[in-house]
């Protein structure tokens, strides 16, 4: 079988796949075009990649015999996915190779800001002798806030409690049982713990819930003298926002590894604040880490080529290609309603219950699973979340993941229903395929029946059942050129409380649903974004 090694990756992940007699390893000596790749593709069993040669769809099409597709690093944004989905190719990636290189390096920049040491190294290569200029702080008994408890935010508290360090974790998917095994108290809501920190450092991934989460806003609740170190994504902390909280004296100083753009450039105003450190994305840049990722792909290649076995897969690996096409429709509808149960439940929640109903009991439970799990932890993961390592996350978080069949019987030929339990309370939604194009629709919020395509946004809300109540919310979202694609309504009794559902073409503006929460006849009003 032939490995193509397309870009620099650790001689000794190299050496393991050459060791192997089944395998004939071909190195590149540099990155190739789509072009230049598709006569090589022609026979290859398996391709090495990091982030610079492309895996695109025709590289995946002039491959007949492709199975594996290995990603040295986290991201595979350089490897069509779905293409290699279709066509029955394994991507695999490297998640864990880099998590102790980048939480040694956030603890270096902690360090660092505490005392100085930059600053002081600058001043001593200048021919200074300043002592009094750079007094620091100890950290001992200071309190650390740690955005973020998964792999590299755990690594950190623990290094900080190591150290004497109070750490306080804000992370709203961590239960609070791993919260008391990383012997960190965690914190309910942000507000609560800007006021405690001395230091802030950040683990969490870019979405639209963290994007320019430390802001100027953030900032104005933070005690004087605090310090901030972002080694996760840039775009988290606000580089205008953190510039204004330095010049006003709020933060004493930042350490930043990440960057809204990168690479930095030249003239940006980072590079001339003298309290900023700062590093090119060095994240994962020491030997460990690249050798790590190295052997690692490596392994992952041969287990899967060799053994069937698979890991830190990025598609859905255990299909071919006609299961496949039968399960893409429960795959759909489980990611839909694992993403509207995620919007509409609290944040922590202990236990996901997901059953299976009709025609849905004769499929394989496991991808659906995972696709529920990859809607309702996007939040949680962000873009790192896949069908394969969504388990793994689930664990981390403490989240108890429960599979049921049922015999029940309904009206619908086949059925998922998705329930997260958070204490007492309960959120659920239930989905069915409609015609002979198994179109998914969701048909049971919280065990009240509706008929919604799970598709762009999604207002629900519940009102009084009264006349003038759907012309006056309908009025409302026209006057700000909000579309509504369809309705579904359902009531409890005349005149009782009614459950509003509208599919909307846009997100309706903040001023809107201020005034629907206003209104004494609504409650329970949510946004859900389903694409």
């Amino acid at each position: 079988m032939k490995i193509v090694v397309c870009d620099p990756v650790s001689p000794k992940g190299i050496a393991l796949l050459q060791q192997r007699p089944e395998f004939r390893v071909v190195v590149l000596d540099k990155r190739l075009s789509e072009a230049e790749l598709l006569p090589i593709a022609a026979d290859a069993a398996a391709f090495v990649v990091r982030s610079e040669t492309k895996i695109s769809r025709a590289v995946i099409e002039a491959a007949p015999q492709l199975k594996v597709v290995g990603r040295a690093g986290v991201g595979v944004d350089n490897v069509d996915v779905e293409a290699a989905t279709q066509h029955g190719v394994v991507v695999m990636n490297t998640p864990g190779g880099n998590t102790i290189s980048t939480a040694e390096l956030t603890f270096s920049m902690l360090m660092a800001l505490a005392r100085k040491i930059p600053q002081a190294h600058a001043s001593m290569k200048a021919g200074e002798w300043n002592r009094k200029a750079f007094q620091g702080t100890e950290l001992y008994r200071k309190t650390l806030g740690v955005l973020g408890l998964g792999r590299i935010g755990s690594e950190v508290a623990h290094r900080a409690r190591a150290f004497g360090m109070r750490v306080l974790a804000y992370d709203p998917y961590l239960t609070l049982a791993r919260a008391q095994a990383l012997q960190v108290e965690l914190v309910e809501d942000l507000d609560a713990l800007w006021p405690q920190v001395d230091f802030l450092t950040v683990h969490m991934p870019m979405t639209e819930e963290t994007r320019g989460m430390v802001n100027a806003a953030a900032f104005a609740r933070m005690k004087r003298g605090v310090k901030v170190i972002n080694c996760a994504r840039g775009g988290i902390v606000n580089e205008t926002d953190l510039l204004q909280a330095i010049e006003s004296g709020i933060v004493a100083g930042a350490a930043l590894d990440v960057y809204e753009t990168e690479p930095l450039a030249k003239d940006s105003p980072l590079r001339a604040c003298p309290q900023i450190i700062m590093t090119p994305h060095l994240g994962a840049s020491t030997e460990e880490a690249q050798e790590n990722v190295g052997i690692e792909v490596a392994e992952a290649i041969t287990d899967f080529l060799l053994t069937g076995a698979v890991r830190n897969a990025v598609n859905l690996p255990s299909l071919d290609a006609q299961t496949y096409a039968v399960v893409k429709p429960y795959l759909v509808l489980g990611e839909k309603l694992g993403r509207l149960v995620a919007q509409r439940a609290p944040k922590r929640n202990e236990r996901l219950v997901i059953t299976y109903g009709g025609k849905a009991n004769e499929m394989p439970s496991d991808p659906i699973t995972r696709a529920v799990l990859k809607g309702f932890l996007e939040s949680a993961g962000g873009e790192k979340v896949n069908q394969v390592n969504v388990r793994s996350l689930a664990d981390n978080l403490g989240l108890l993941v429960e599979e049921v069949k049922s015999n029940e019987e309904t009206d619908f030929h086949e059925w998922v229903h998705v329930a997260a339990h958070a204490g007492t309370a309960t959120t659920s939604a239930g989905g069915t395929l409609f015609g002979a194009q198994h179109h998914p629709r969701i048909v049971r919020l919280n065990n009240q029946p509706v008929e919604i395509v799970p598709e762009g946004v999604l207002l629900l809300l519940n009102n009084s059942d009264r006349p003038g109540m759907v012309g006056h919310i309908g009025s409302l979202l026209g006057r700000h050129r909000v579309n509504i694609a369809s309705m579904s309504l359902h009531r409890d009794h005349a005149g009782g409380s009614a459950l509003t559902v509208l599919c909307l073409d846009s997100i309706p503006p903040a001023p809107v649903l201020e005034e629907l929460r206003q209104d004494p006849d609504i409650s329970n009003l949510h946004v859900v974004k389903l694409s």
